[in-house]
Parts: structure tokens; C-alpha cells; sequence
């Protein structure tokens, strides 16, 4: 039995910030999960008096209000600060970054594609800050581009920063045979093609493959599906309860990697269970 972690794994820059930003701020509360992964959230909770807002009517005057990893919808911020929160940004900034851009690209008058999940906060937020949301379109692959009748002939791309670069790059082949102005930014982030990249060369090593990390987090399905590509048995699991014993029956290598969300006690946990059930 032998067990393999991926080379680049767990915690990305924008998480480990949040983090210590909420951490440094004990008994305030996140306007919406900091994180996407509830074991962590709970141990803030437990450890620092970390509590959670689901909404914005939750939200007294003067309360301190951490904003999430994921950013919030513009309009959103505006109401907390007519409230006068004590407002702590724990945005990653390289979510922030395709925030601007819509902003600068929709105030020229740029159609604005954005590349992602429409029911995400990070999306959701990103598109807020389009000058009119009828200039704003969010797809998942080239297929969503079908039928689209664009306001501007005029087109400027973002990505939400978990997604895939592949499926990205087949956006802009499909836009840029048909539109003779289409701006391209870049804004999945450095840690996802990392993690994704780590995945797929670990996945193709081993019998069995392990990803750590929330159901709920984007990054972390991502790093599930890549690994489906390459090895058939693949499991998402959240922490080491989840594991079944049946997964490495008859198997002799495992993989193990985790999304950007997923503390390192969590993986360690897992770690030591595989190898306590292998002996």
C-alpha cells in the first residue's frame, strides 16, 4: 500500500487570508460562509467566536461584517455600509480583480461574457458590478453562447477563478470567430491551474483517488472531475468520517489531494485513517 499526495494541494493564498483575517477579528461575524468548507467554519466558530450572517437583515448598526473569500454583490456592500458596519474585506483579491474589470469593461461599453456558475457568490458578485445587467452574460461552455444576442458587439471575458482554463479557451475560440473585438482577461487564478495540473499527473499514477474538500466548493469539484478523467475510482469526501473501506479493496496505490478551502488537519486526518485501514 502506498499513499501519494498531490504536489500542490489544500489552502490557496486568498483562503489562508480570510482565514487570519477572521481569526484576528474574534466574536465578529461573515456576511455569508467565509469559506466553502463547514468544518473550518465551525472550528472558527468554536475557537474564535466566529459567528455568521445568512442575510443582510441579520446585520445590526455598527456591527462588524467580514465580507467572504467569494466577494459580495455590489449593491450589498452599499446596504452595510448604510448601516455603518464595521466593514473587514476578506475578498480574495484575485477575485477582486475580475470585479474591476466588469466594471471598467461594462463603463466602455463591452458585452461582458463571464465564464462560470451563475448560482456562485464569487459569480454573483462579479456580475454585480456590470454597469446594467443586461450587458452581463454568464456561461458555463461554448453551448451557452448559442442564442445570445449581444448588446455590444464589443466583447470583454472573465472567468470565475476555480474553472477550467480548457473549457475557458473553447469560449474564446467560439467568440473570437465571430465578434472582431473581443477582449480576453485571464482571472483564473494561479492555485487552481497549480492544484488542477497536480490532479490530473497524481490521478494518472493511482488506483484509487481521494479528493478532500466541501460539496459545496467549486474548486473542489473541479479537482473531482479531473481526476474522474484519468481514474475511474475517484471520491469527493469532506473529512475522514466519509471514507469507505470497500474503495481500497483489492487496490495499491491511493491519491490524495485537496481544494482550496480544506485545512491541512482535515487532510492529515484522512491520511492517517487510509493508512490505519491499509494495515
Amino acid at each position: 500500500m502506498e499513499v501519494k499526495l498531490a504536489t500542490h494541494y489544500g489552502f490557496c493564498f486568498g483562503v489562508k487570508r480570510a482565514i487570519k483575517i477572521a481569526q484576528d477579528h474574534r466574536n465578529s461575524s461573515t456576511m455569508g460562509p467565509l469559506i466553502h468548507n463547514q468544518n473550518e467554519i465551525n472550528r472558527l466558530k468554536d475557537n474564535y467566536g466566529v459567528g455568521l450572517y445568512n442575510s443582510l437583515n441579520e446585520v445590526k448598526d455598527n456591527d462588524t461584517v467580514i465580507i467572504r473569500t467569494h466577494g459580495i454583490p455590489k449593491n450589498d456592500l452599499v446596504q452595510l455600509k448604510k448601516k455603518n458596519a464595521n466593514i473587514i474585506n476578506a475578498t480574495c483579491p484575485f477575485v477582486t480583480t475580475p470585479q474591476q474589470i466588469v466594471k471598467k469593461m461594462s463603463e466602455d461599453n463591452y458585452s461582458i461574457i463571464i465564464f462560470g456558475d451563475e448560482n456562485h457568490p464569487e459569480v454573483k458578485g462579479v456580475k454585480s458590478y456590470g454597469k446594467t445587467q443586461d450587458d452581463v452574460y454568464v456561461v458555463l461552455d461554448e453551448t451557452d453562447l448559442e442564442g445570445i444576442v449581444f448588446k455590444y458587439n464589443k466583447i470583454a471575458t472573465v472567468a470565475q477563478t476555480t474553472r477550467k482554463k480548457e473549457i475557458y479557451l473553447k469560449i474564446i475560440d467560439s467568440l473570437i470567430l465571430k465578434y472582431k473585438e473581443v477582449r480576453v482577461f485571464n482571472t483564473i487564478c494561479d492555485a487552481t491551474f497549480e492544484n488542477q495540473a497536480a490532479t490530473k499527473k497524481l490521478a494518472q499514477q493511482v488506483d484509487v483517488m481521494i479528493i478532500i474538500g466541501g460539496k459545496n466548493s467549486s474548486n473542489t469539484k473541479q479537482l473531482l472531475y479531473i481526476a474522474k478523467d484519468y481514474c475511474k475510482d475517484a471520491y469527493l469526501i469532506e473529512d475522514e468520517q466519509e471514507i469507505d473501506t470497500i474503495w481500497f479493496d483489492k487496490k495499491n496505490i491511493y491519491g490524495v489531494t485537496a481544494g482550496a478551502s480544506t485545512p491541512d488537519w482535515i487532510i492529515q486526518k484522512v491520511i492517517k485513517k487510509i493508512k490505519r485501514l491499509n494495515k
